[in-house]
């Protein structure tokens, strides 16, 4: 894929909403200028961290299939990942280990293990 073709992603999946408004992902990590991550870029200075991972195979068919949607990297789809978690565990927290999905067919309860 070339850069042009990741450039042009086409329409991205909305962004989590909550009963308080919307719910934005702090890290974004659509990549803005060279060398700089998310929307942070600028006032975060720290530099980036490289990690290795062995990942389950369902973990695998997870990644490919979120890259094929969103056309982002895997780097950007595991950082977006990460945010997404982090951002469902302090839900969680606050709606006492549950959440409630808001879709066009009705509401639907997640209970995550």
């Amino acid at each position: 894929m070339t850069a042009d073709h990741r450039r042009d992603r086409g329409s991205r999946p909305p962004a989590a909403r909550t009963a308080g408004g919307d719910a934005h992902l702090a890290g974004d990590t659509r990549s803005g200028a060279a060398g700089q991550t998310g929307s942070e870029g600028a006032a975060d200075a720290r530099p980036l961290v490289r990690v290795t991972v062995n990942l389950t195979p369902r973990a695998v068919d997870s990644l490919d299939q979120a890259c094929l949607r969103t056309h982002d990297s895997k780097t950007d789809t595991i950082n977006r990942a990460l945010v997404v978690y982090n951002l469902v565990l302090e839900l969680l927290e606050r709606g006492d280990g549950s959440l409630q999905l808001q879709t066009k067919n009705g509401v639907e309860h997640v209970h995550l293990l």
